[in-house]
């Protein structure tokens, strides 16, 4: 199977790096901070949705801009050590012109900056919480991004491991490729589904990205 596109627009948390363990980690201790029961911490997707989000399901609004700016300073500080970089990742987006890619994440510019630069990684786009009005699976962020790219939607390859992010994918117009690295390969719903970034190849061409899977 070939894809071709303009323009690949990759999540980061779990299809570039890996930090689901600090993300657990971090929001284990802030839940308890802030009185939040295991059932109610339970109940919420962490995965894949911007932090403002979890907080306002979880805390009355008065206290969300503290709560905010606390899991922020918690997950920062947790990236030393605490994020490391998913196999094919580093070697794909060597093999990518910087004006054929960006980055679109639910996390904030701080944390995603901080977390892209533990492993190496300097996107000349990237798509913050930040950025945005809506988050995952809101089309939003990889709207704006194929707009800053300046590539129309249609031409561009969306890269998730969550079921929220390739709905934003899919609503934006995009194809959809899922890394089953956070997720079992029959929980994503996607154009194709793969393992991680290792199983593909990419070819530049004159007027985009070839995308092929790895025989």
């Amino acid at each position: 199977m070939k894809i071709h596109a303009e323009a690949l627009l990759f999540d980061n948390d779990g299809t570039l790096v890996s930090s689901l363990e600090s993300v657990n980690r971090c929001w284990t201790q802030w839940a308890g901070e802030y009185g939040i029961t295991a059932e109610d911490f339970a109940r919420i997707a962490l995965h894949g949705r911007p932090a403002v989000e979890i907080a306002a399901d979880l805390l009355p609004a008065e206290v969300v801009p503290e709560a905010l700016a606390r899991i922020e300073q918690l997950e920062v500080e947790d990236v030393p050590g605490g994020v490391v970089a998913l196999p094919g990742t580093l070697a794909l987006l060597d093999a990518l012109p910087a004006e054929r890619w960006a980055v679109v994440t639910s996390a904030t510019r701080r944390l995603a900056d901080a977390r892209l630069g533990e492993v190496g990684i300097r996107p000349k786009t990237l798509i913050a919480a930040d950025d945005i009005t809506r988050g995952k699976p809101d089309p939003e962020p990889y709207l704006l991004a194929a707009r800053e790219l300046g590539v129309d939607p249609a031409r561009c390859v969306v890269f998730e491991d969550a079921p929220a992010g390739l709905r934003a994918g899919r609503a934006a117009g995009m194809t959809t490729v899922a890394l089953a690295t956070t997720h079992q390969a029959h929980e994503l719903d996607a154009d194709l589904v793969v393992e991680n970034l290792s199983a593909l190849s990419v070819l530049v061409t004159d007027t985009g990205v070839e995308i092929s899977v790895r025989r």
